[in-house]
């Protein structure tokens, strides 16, 4: 198996894609904005997910979902009988068969919806990308046979739904997803504290927010989730503009968390804007080094496909399933 790294965006030809690495074969993925012009939500979901299902398969990267389906890596205790030795010629890594009576993944969808995710600088918002995103995950992971759950929160938590793989189930995550928010102010102390409280059997929980707190809130929050035994994924969801505050003339900008409307000029307040998103963007990313937290920032013009790949190599990085049991005859408790 090759190295898990990103499919290449660019179509075949390119030359580079978007992070300088050497072009590689693959399909040209969707474009965000194209893709959010379908109305329903699920229909995305499901656009998505058979698009980089077909990348991978005629990409370097074949077999990948396949075997990510089928197999899991080898972990001391499994029973070497159930080695596929193929698979190992081929990759050159252990991996054993897949039980159906293993417990499979539990994951936890841990979305946010408040007002600063409403901003937009193009025809779509953070909201709408991340619910977007979201759905992707849940309807990948529900073609998994995974449990799936969602929490939704502004300043405290607003809907949830426990982790779950039966009929109907993703039909409920989509239509609660579809749901416009309202869009109350920020406040990730309270409801990371109550999603602690609330999910108490242990699994991956999959954040996604634009993460606009104090960094040492964040971090006091995410490691008392990391100290209930949870797996974190953070994928950071914000605006180009907010990266690059391209911004070039005069005006009044409506804060969206106050309220309040600010005279800014641009050109006076680009240095000193990009020195402090900065160096907040590297705390909350050197907090979730620290903690053993997967941290990737995805911005709404990346294609919905990457996200998606992020997940799954993070997960693959964890180098094991939370919430997984062994099967009968099986090796010991790891």
């Amino acid at each position: 198996m090759p190295p898990l790294d990103r499919p290449d965006p660019r179509p075949p030809g390119s030359t580079s894609n978007r992070r300088g690495d050497p072009a590689r074969p693959g399909e040209a993925l969707i474009d965000p904005a194209t893709l959010m012009r379908i109305k329903s939500l699920q229909i995305r979901a499901k656009v998505t997910v058979e698009g980089f299902i077909k990348g991978i398969h005629r990409s370097p990267y074949h077999g990948f979902s396949v075997e990510f389906s089928e197999y899991r890596e080898y972990s001391p205790g499994d029973d070497p009988r159930y080695l596929d030795w193929r698979l190992f010629a081929r990759s050159d890594r252990y991996y054993v068969k897949r039980f159906e009576d293993e417990t499979n993944l539990r994951c936890y969808l841990v979305l946010d919806t408040s007002r600063s995710m409403s901003y937009s600088s193009g025809s779509y918002s953070k909201s709408d990308y991340a619910r977007t995103a979201a759905a992707t995950i849940a309807y990948f992971l529900s073609m998994q046979r995974d449990a799936v759950g969602l929490l939704t929160f502004e300043d405290k938590i607003t809907e949830y739904l426990p982790a779950r793989h039966r009929p109907g189930h993703l039909r409920r995550i989509m239509a609660t997803l579809d749901r416009e928010p309202t869009g109350r102010a920020t406040n990730l102390a309270e409801p990371l504290e109550q999603i602690a409280a609330t999910v108490r059997k242990r699994g991956l929980i999959v954040l996604l927010s634009d993460l606009l707190a104090p960094t040492e809130t964040l971090k006091t929050r995410l490691g008392y989730l990391r100290s209930r035994g949870h797996d974190v994924v953070v994928l950071r969801v914000l605006d180009p503009a907010e990266v690059q505050f391209n911004f070039t003339t005069p005006a009044m900008y409506h804060d969206v968390e106050s309220g309040r409307e600010l005279y800014i000029d641009p050109d006076q307040a680009r240095a000193e804007y990009l020195r402090k998103f900065n160096a907040h963007a590297a705390e909350i990313e050197r907090a979730c080094v620290d903690l053993g937290i997967e941290y990737e920032r995805v911005t709404t013009d990346m294609p919905l496909e990457l996200v998606l790949f992020d997940l799954l190599k993070a997960r693959i990085r964890r180098g094991r399933r939370p919430g997984r049991r062994n099967a009968p005859g099986r090796g010991g408790a790891r």
